[in-house]
């Protein structure tokens, strides 16, 4: 590898002396907005509020790892049990067809090690994955403004861009955003997610993503009216299967840890294998497994302390992940 994307640790995280106070108030204005579409829809979530399906499987650890990957969960060959959710990522359940960004969570069980909350021990290691490379919103607070905006309708939206980037930068930022979420989504069995956003892995620093194997067949954009038919009937005939990989943060210019809206640009190495044997959804088991992930966790902070979120965003995650667990009863 070149000495310029040479896994490094001389990360830094860069915390505002004003987080605590603005990540509550974060929290606050989600809460409300989750209290709002519960009366309309029922508890949930505030965002991914609409689970696609669910389902349960393994992840296998390889071997032979580089020394940047080898901590925590990957620290050597195992199998884990996982519990997947699938979701669409937007405060009401709109329908399958309606662009959106796609969510895939993984909890990985029967991990050892301590909890990145410093709770005691680790009760699962989670990974929250989306199919954007990296956030549209560099840090926490101007995704919150857009949210909030958006959460009213088209017109504060518009107000919100207008006021915030003018009368030109303002259309050109609804664009930037309207492409993002509609980008070409072929199903979860064959879209690549990336957790867009840093974790630790023992000293280093690295972003997650998944990979699908090609044996889970080819992209299927017409299925949009049902994500979750179209991910269920693969699942009914075969096995599938993804490669998660790690991307290392390498210095601060290519790789920065609280700008999630920058593409990393160092290579992916493969760590471990994501494997969902042949199941039905639709059967007791799989609607008890449905009914498990509505009321779960999934938590980039429900982690391992050898793999505590890192960045901006992971931290108002910490507060506003915790509020809204709150508000559906989930803690």
């Amino acid at each position: 590898m070149k000495a310029e994307l040479t896994p490094g640790t001389d990360w830094k995280e860069q915390v505002a002396a004003d987080e605590a106070e603005r990540f509550a108030g974060y929290a606050r204005q989600f809460a409300a907005i989750q209290a709002r579409k519960s009366k309309r829809y029922g508890a949930g979530r505030a965002l991914h509020r609409k689970q696609i399906t669910a389902a349960s499987g393994s992840l296998q650890v390889l071997d032979d790892l580089p020394d940047f990957a080898r901590h925590g969960l990957f620290a050597r060959p195992a199998t884990f049990d996982v519990r997947v959710r699938l979701s669409n990522g937007g405060f009401d359940r709109a329908p399958d067809r309606t662009p959106d960004i796609r969510g895939f969570a993984i909890r990985v069980l029967g991990v050892d090690g301590d909890s990145a909350l410093g709770n005691g021990p680790a009760r699962s290691q989670d990974f929250t994955l989306i199919n954007q490379e990296a956030f549209a919103f560099p840090k926490s607070g101007e995704f919150v403004d857009f949210a909030l905006a958006a959460s009213a309708g088209g017109g504060a939206l518009l107000k919100f861009l207008l006021r915030r980037y003018g009368l030109f930068g303002g259309p050109a930022r609804l664009l930037q955003l309207v492409r993002s979420v509609g980008r070409p989504f072929g199903g979860f069995a064959t879209e690549t997610l990336f957790s867009a956003v840093p974790i630790a892995c023992g000293p280093y620093a690295v972003r997650v993503r998944l990979v699908p194997a090609g044996a889970n067949g080819v992209p299927t954009p017409e299925a949009k009216a049902d994500w979750g038919a179209d991910f269920s009937g693969r699942l009914r005939k075969h096995h599938l299967q993804w490669d998660l990989q790690l991307q290392p943060y390498v210095s601060e210019a290519l790789t920065p840890i609280e700008d999630a809206s920058v593409n990393w640009s160092t290579p992916y190495t493969t760590v471990a294998r994501l494997n969902l044997p042949r199941q039905d959804t639709g059967s007791v088991h799989g609607q008890e497994l449905a009914t498990e992930a509505e009321a779960g966790v999934f938590d980039p902070w429900q982690a391992l302390a050898e793999h505590r979120p890192l960045g901006d965003v992971q931290r108002a995650r910490k507060v506003v992940y915790f509020e809204s667990q709150k508000g559906r009863g989930a803690v």
